[in-house]
């Protein structure tokens, strides 16, 4: 492979001794370290790049170090579980520069008093390749490779090396290997490669056994610890093979290269050699690129609203970094390629302000199967907008994982991260906007219910004969509450000339909205106050309802309505709610925006370690 890209190869060594046990890797060893210095005192190199860990890797860290070259360590502070751990670690203590592809492997070399400056978070190299991986006559490639020699053993002793269907092998060039992974129904066996690279394709993957334990994976791994039994293998085959997971960026997102290339050249070959260790207590953790500058970990939230398309950068603790408006377009087809187009870009841009996209979360109206990443069916309010699979389109497009959720939901997320339900076990949000929704937090974890429609907060029932809703039901909070129900009443008093009063004017091309019944309200006009506190009372109710059927501790009033309502919904429940639930706590919103920062919150909050 070398050879084939065209590198001057100075010098060539062998020094693995054959045998596969450990005997013959010690001897392996021993003898690099006895053919290295010369090879070293001939070539004088600047900096030595050492990759991963090998045996051959450890035997040249330790020349290097003991004749005073510069180390730079490629894929240190990961964690597996063999020999392999030590061997790695042992590297890291020899080099005096570090590139790691995972936050967490950057957090256990700063926890190994590694100099923090001299840390690069890079990514994997090995993605940079793979996410441009393109090769359209794939099953040509699958036609040509499968298997390992273990497996051959295997195979003849069942005699099924001669199916059609098995092929063993004991080499596949990297272009070929990486078009069966991306291609594969399911990968199987111990191999880094299932825990790494092939998250890069959403591929299946079952891992069997404990070499890998510790590695950060995607969500499209299943570990099989400890496969005592036939059956347990069968099982995890059944489950994983032939799915399709969102593609996973851990362990890079293709911008690795360019970054080491950017940090090698940075390294003053001038400055003293000495090692150096940063005792505890160590530095914050955060990630720094190569010119110290806050490389911030971040989420694409998108706010998939009745009227308006936004996008927006949001940082770990909650900071909007940058965001993109455009008008919600009526298609589906149009609708879906300006979410696509405004992702992509948001997702260039994030490069430009130093902040590294973990992943899409997605805010929408209307009921969302969260698992799959579908819209199930949405609110009048976005038409064509029923059995919508937002996540798949997304991922292929940004090569990232992706969530999508109710706006309901998000918005409770969005408190439970960074708003009043931080640290808060059962609350419960409530959405006063366009129309009225909501997210019920029970034991700290969201509630979705069995088919999805857990807390359509704003189809509470609360007047058998009440006005019609979007529903089609009548009597629902939202028929009462929501922006859109207002907006209605201010027009059927401004056809009646009973809206506008002393201090208010509205010019003839102006829509009518519910912020003229509002303003009425304030100067006094009683009819419009009647409303407004009608409005608030069937809220109230339905918080109440809500009171005596999940008791949490706190009710959350968010959207541009909330404080109107709050002191209407308290003289409610002291009215009408038990004595038991009296003493919850309502407040109001101090999020400026909790539709894209629940967006970002799926992201930012999901773990993706799963075993069985």
């Amino acid at each position: 492979m070398i050879e084939q890209d065209d590198f001057d190869i100075h010098t060539r060594l062998h020094t693995i001794v054959r045998g596969e046990d450990e005997a013959a890797m010690v001897e392996s060893v021993g003898l690099a370290l006895v053919k290295l210095p010369d090879v070293l005192n001939r070539l004088k190199p600047d900096i030595m790049i050492v990759h991963g860990d090998r045996f051959d890797a450890l035997a040249l860290a330790t020349s290097a170090a003991l004749m005073n070259i510069r180390i730079l360590h490629i894929e240190g502070g990961e964690v597996s579980g063999t020999i392999d751990d030590s061997i790695r670690h042992a590297i890291t203590k020899l080099a005096h520069y570090h590139v790691c592809c995972t936050r967490s492997a950057e957090q256990h070399l700063i926890a190994m008093c590694e100099d923090h400056d001299r840390i690069l978070l890079a990514g994997c190299p090995s993605y940079d390749k793979l996410l441009s991986a393109k090769n359209k006559d794939y099953m040509s490639v699958i036609r040509m490779w499968l298997g390992s020699k273990e497996m051959v053993r295997v195979m003849r002793k069942k005699g099924i090396e001669h199916h059609p269907n098995f092929r063993a092998v004991k080499h596949v060039p990297f272009d070929q290997f990486i078009q069966l992974v991306a291609h594969a129904g399911c990968m199987i066996g111990n191999s880094s490669c299932g825990v790494r690279e092939v998250g890069a394709f959403g591929t299946p993957v079952i891992n069997l056994g404990t070499r890998q334990t510790g590695r950060e994976t995607g969500e499209n791994v299943l570990h099989v610890r400890d496969a005592d039994t036939q059956d347990k293998i069968l099982h995890a085959l059944q489950l994983q093979f032939g799915k399709q997971y969102p593609c996973s960026k851990i362990y890079g997102d293709g911008n690795a290269v360019p970054r080491i290339l950017k940090f090698l050249k940075s390294i003053d070959l001038k400055e003293p050699l000495q090692k150096k260790f940063c005792f505890p207590p160590v530095k914050d953790n955060i990630s720094q690129d190569i010119d110290h500058i806050l490389e911030t970990q971040s989420a694409l939230a998108v706010d998939l609203g009745g009227t308006n398309l936004r996008v927006a950068i949001v940082s770990m603790k909650g900071e909007i970094v940058k965001k993109y408006t455009q008008l919600n377009p009526k298609t589906y087809e149009d609708r879906l390629e300006l979410i696509l187009k405004m992702c992509v870009e948001a997702a260039s841009e994030a490069v430009n302000v130093n902040c590294r996209i973990l992943g899409v979360g997605v805010s929408t109206g209307g009921r969302v199967n969260a698992r799959e990443g579908i819209v199930l069916h949405s609110t009048k309010l976005i038409q064509e907008w029923s059995s919508v699979d937002l996540r798949t389109p997304i991922s292929d497009a940004l090569h990232l994982p992706v969530w999508v959720d109710n706006d309901g939901n998000c918005a409770a997320l969005a408190e439970r991260k960074f708003g009043h339900g931080k640290g808060i076990e059962n609350f419960v949000t409530l959405i006063t906007g366009t129309g009225i929704g909501g997210g019920i937090v029970h034991q700290h974890e969201l509630i979705h219910g069995s088919s999805f429609c857990a807390a359509e907060l704003g189809h509470i029932v609360v007047s058998l004969d009440g006005p019609e809703c979007l529903c089609g039901s009548q009597g629902c909070i939202e028929a009462y509450a929501s922006g859109i129900a207002l907006q209605r009443e201010a027009k059927k008093l401004h056809d009646e000339d009973l809206l506008l009063v002393e201090g208010m004017s509205m010019k003839k091309e102006e829509v009518v909205s519910a912020a003229h019944l509002i303003q009425a309200a304030k100067l006094g006009n009683a009819k419009a106050d009647s409303i407004l506190r009608t409005a608030g009372m069937a809220l109230g109710l339905g918080v109440v309802n809500i009171l005596h059927t999940m008791n949490p501790s706190l009710v959350i009033l968010s959207g541009v309505l909330a404080s109107h309502y709050v002191n209407t919904v308290k003289d409610v429940i002291n009215r009408q709610a038990l004595s038991s639930v009296k003493t919850v706590d309502v407040v109001v919103s101090n999020l400026a925006d909790p539709a894209l920062l629940g967006a970002a919150s799926l992201v930012l909050d999901y773990t993706t370690r799963r075993i069985y």
